[in-house]
């Protein structure tokens, strides 16, 4: 079992005091949580009827075949989970359950009353800062109600599967499933974000990402060359890899840990994390205010500023492509001008301003 060096200075973690959820969500994933939440009600029914049953199962089968997490038993592990929800601002601690399992993972699971699980693996292989980072990822899922949500859409596409008798809704229903695994996998990364915040180790949240994608053994791993394994992920050979990556990502709820190790980099040099840890953030008590018209606005300039960033060869291509349609759709305009001037001139003379504006 790993702990902290005694011989090193305890880092000292900012309490962010009444922090929103929003503070961390990305935008594609803050853009469909406002959305849903406008559902008032359902919410609600979701949590009655699926928690009263499903939730119930769960937390027994884990209170039956698991370690439930206090002062007594891992205590290490509660101590890193409570300084984790204290910098996260989370009063009341879920339970925790330790796993076993030989696969670093986490998992948080409930809607009403939410508990987090992980694996004896991540006990075992994550040092103290990760570990506190792996558990801030699961906190960030329960505070951002992601459980619930999730279920509303899995409940959405099972009614789009209603119209699958249809040729029309067989694509329609295929389209929501991509949706919903495209917002889970950004809710993913909106959880990185809160794992970030609750450690507030930037490095301690890379070696995790480098943990979950090779193992336990970092002595044999450099961080920056798993940084230039991202880049070539993301811009790297020809159109091929881009049909593969589609593959590879389309269906999964996760994001490859790379891509999730160059996102938590970008948003760190943004600044948006110093600016939060800097006391520039969202309040819980302002939730309600939120607006759906500015968050979906937010999502769309979110993927756009993505798609013109992206270094993958396909958006490279479709941009090429975007910009040759531009440029072609400007020359016709300016040619379709010049015919309409010819023409008036042809009738009488006309000066070209009198030509019907374009």
């Amino acid at each position: 079992m790993t702990t902290e060096d005694e011989s090193r200075p305890v880092r000292r973690r900012v309490t962010l005091t009444g922090i929103s959820s929003r503070a961390w969500e990305h935008p594609a994933d803050r853009g469909a949580l406002t959305a849903l939440r406008e559902l008032r009600g359902f919410d609600d029914l979701v949590k009655t009827f699926f928690g009263m049953w499903n939730e119930r199962g769960f937390r027994l089968s884990y209170l039956a075949g698991a370690i439930r997490v206090d002062h007594r038993q891992y205590p290490r592990v509660y101590q890193r989970f409570a300084e984790a929800a204290s910098a996260l601002d989370v009063a009341e601690l879920p339970e925790l359950y330790v796993h076993q399992s030989p696969i670093i993972n986490g998992q948080s699971i409930g809607m009403d009353r939410a508990f987090v699980v992980i694996t004896t693996a991540a006990v075992e292989r994550l040092d103290d800062d990760e570990l506190r980072a792996m558990l801030g990822h699961e906190l960030g899922h329960v505070r951002s109600g992601h459980a619930v949500y999730r279920t509303i859409m899995t409940i959405l596409t099972r009614w789009a599967a209603g119209l699958s008798w249809l040729p029309v809704g067989a694509i329609a229903l295929r389209g929501i499933m991509a949706a919903m695994y495209e917002w889970w996998r950004k809710a993913e990364l909106s959880a990185d974000r809160a794992g970030l915040l609750a450690g507030q180790d930037p490095a301690a949240s890379l070696r995790l990402l480098m943990k979950l994608a090779g193992g336990g053994d970092l002595s044999q791993i450099d961080t920056a060359a798993f940084l230039e394994q991202a880049s070539e992920y993301a811009g790297g050979g020809d159109l091929r890899d881009s049909i593969h990556k589609i593959g590879l990502t389309a269906w999964s709820t996760h994001p490859v840990p790379v891509a999730r190790a160059a996102e938590l980099r970008r948003w760190i040099d943004s600044g948006a994390y110093a600016r939060i840890l800097a006391g520039e953030y969202p309040r819980r008590d302002d939730d309600g205010d939120a607006s759906v018209t500015a968050d979906v606005k937010a999502a769309a300039d979110s993927y756009r500023e993505a798609f013109s960033n992206s270094q993958d060869p396909l958006a490279g291509l479709l941009r090429k492509l975007g910009g040759g349609a531009a440029d072609l759709a400007g020359s016709a305009a300016g040619r379709a001008r010049e015919w309409a001037a010819g023409a008036g001139r042809a009738r009488g003379g006309d000066d070209p301003q009198d030509a019907p504006p374009q």
